[in-house]
């Protein structure tokens, strides 16, 4: 199977300017493609985890990624999918987020030897003359066009600043300067991408000449069509000091099972063969498979290492018979007791369970606080040392988040 039918059958693939064209480019050639990072966080998340996948399996049908870091796009900010403006970096939180990126991507792609490249388009957009670009580049875009897109649709109504107005008009030129400096053909992106890698094609045909092509991929969606890598602590993220190893595995163990396949189809190396033996289990037997998604996906982010580290913390929780060192912690000492008790609303926020003593009443009136298997039933309930016997006590919040508090001497 080539690796235009792979990305198909793994339902990776969403819209291609030309099927044909792109298919033969992906299994009859060798060929330079590219996707973008604007450099907005200090970790990529699991949102890019997906064209990070795709990079990976086209390196190793023998093309050549060019992941492009936005150092110039990033002061802009792109407006797709965004109802507000977003904030503007300095050039040192831009290079320093570049940096991180750098670092997680180089787990899955290999650029050693020339087999792939990383670019900053911050070397040709900030030192561009305004006029010049205009005259050159911009007589290339219809702004009535442009506003039809529906990367620009959404913020209409709120609106729209001529300074984000620039931005399809900068990435399209990315794709001509790689072009330019890679024989670049080919952009790739998310689906939400679409208006701004159709920019790019047009601006390639209509100033060189030259056949270029694009291709967006599937967006880490749930069933109900939901963006997947969120929880109620935030996003999901790579870095593992933003997210644990644990926290992350137990987002994929716990996922619904509607969503499990198509994970595995999307996020890991699995055959399809074996994801497609896997697809025919039910029941209570997609608990192994959700054990295969989640072991998977953070043994290609965090190391095999850290995956069964991760995987026998969640065993625990799970009743399978593993021990609890690998739950997420915090400590207790003496000094944090009263007259030998604490309060469990005191112990939530100190275990940062819960912001406030409010959210920690709410949680608890909702049922949702359980310790050592015995449901929280009041917010004026009390632990007390006796509780630390075995010198520690799990609390349980909500169906998903175990915590491990240990008391030290």
């Amino acid at each position: 199977m080539g690796v235009f039918e792979e990305l198909k059958a793994r339902g990776l693939i969403a819209q291609m300017t030309d099927e044909e064209k792109i298919k033969d480019l992906l299994d009859n050639q060798k060929t330079a493609f590219y996707i973008g990072f604007d450099p907005t966080a200090d970790s990529l998340h699991v949102g890019h985890f997906v064209q990070i996948m795709v990079m990976a399996h086209m390196q190793r049908a023998g093309h050549i990624p060019i992941a492009l870091f936005g150092g110039g796009t990033g002061m802009v900010g792109d407006p797709s999918g965004k109802s507000d403006m977003r904030k503007m970096l300095t050039n040192e939180e831009i290079d320093h987020n570049i940096a991180c990126f750098k670092k997680q991507m180089s787990r899955l792609i290999d650029f050693s030897d020339g087999k792939a490249v990383m670019a900053n388009n911050a070397d040709w957009l900030l030192n561009l003359n305004y006029i010049q670009f205009l005259r050159e580049v911009g007589v290339h875009f219809s702004v009535n066009r442009m506003l039809a897109a529906e990367c620009y649709k959404q913020r209409l109504e709120k609106g729209l600043s001529f300074f984000e107005l620039n931005y399809m008009i900068m990435q399209s030129y990315d794709f001509l300067e790689l072009n330019h400096r890679y024989g670049c053909q080919l952009e790739l992106g998310g689906d939400d991408q679409w208006s701004n890698i159709i920019g790019g094609v047009e601006l390639l045909r209509r100033k060189e000449g030259k056949d270029a092509y694009g291709m967006t991929f599937t967006l880490l969606t749930t069933s109900e069509g939901k963006k997947m890598g969120k929880t109620e602590k935030g996003a999901i993220w790579l870095d593992p000091e933003k997210t644990s190893p644990f926290d992350f595995y137990q987002y994929w163990r716990n996922i619904n099972d509607a969503d499990v396949i198509k994970c595995l189809k999307i996020l890991t190396f699995l055959p399809l063969s074996e994801i497609n033996e896997l697809a025919k289990l039910e029941g209570g037997e997609l608990n192994k498979v959700k054990e295969i998604l989640a072991f998977e996906v953070t043994k290609l982010i965090h190391g095999e290492a850290e995956a069964v580290k991760a995987q026998e913390g969640a065993r625990a929780l799970f009743g399978v018979g593993a021990n609890t060192d690998n739950m997420p912690s915090s400590e207790i000492t003496a000094a944090d007791f009263t007259d030998s008790e604490i309060a469990v609303l005191d112990l939530l926020v100190k275990t940062k369970l819960v912001p406030s003593r409010g959210e920690g009443r709410r949680l608890i009136e909702q049922g949702g606080v359980v310790i050592d298997d015995v449901k929280v039933a009041s917010a004026v309930e009390k632990v007390s040392l006796r509780s630390f016997e075995k010198k520690y006590i799990i609390i349980k919040k909500g169906k998903k988040v175990y915590h491990k508090v240990n008391f030290i001497d």
